[in-house]
């Protein structure tokens, strides 16, 4: 082989290899499963500093915000999660009271999620409200 070929060969393997690495932890990174909260509180200790995906239903007058954050509760009485949400987009315009919150963050040791993005789930909002006893028409 010639010393041309071989620095050929040589760059196309760290290239293949860095973008298999780069690929493989992308991967790894988006396939979170998410926890409910008794799921979370489940795991105790373990699920302190670990990146989760929480999911549960936005408790009633709990979202206020507080300087750049916005803090809310999520869950069913009497297992709620303290969610605060400290990202750079704008919260989602269909996370209101009842609806299904998705935080993604880490759960610190004060039992507080800190959740760097956030998305409400929007199909069942509607069916949630009427369940509740709400009278919310739909947006058109």
């Amino acid at each position: 082989m010639k010393r041309k070929q071989l620095k050929f060969a040589v760059g196309s393997i760290v290239i293949i290899l860095t973008l298999s690495y780069l690929a493989y932890s992308g991967f790894q990174e988006s396939k979170m499963y998410y926890q409910t909260v008794p799921e979370l509180y489940a795991m105790k200790d373990k699920a302190l500093g670990l990146r989760l995906q929480v999911s549960g239903d936005v408790v009633a007058g709990t979202k206020k915000r507080e300087g750049k954050a916005v803090v809310f509760d999520i869950g069913q009485e009497p297992q709620t999660l303290h969610i605060k949400y400290v990202g750079k987009d704008p919260l989602p315009d269909t996370l209101i009271d009842h609806a299904t919150a998705m935080a993604t963050g880490k759960l610190g040791p004060d039992g507080v999620f800190i959740a760097d993005a956030m998305s409400a789930k929007c199909a069942s909002k509607y069916e949630k409200e009427s369940a509740a006893g709400l009278n919310i028409a739909k947006k058109e």
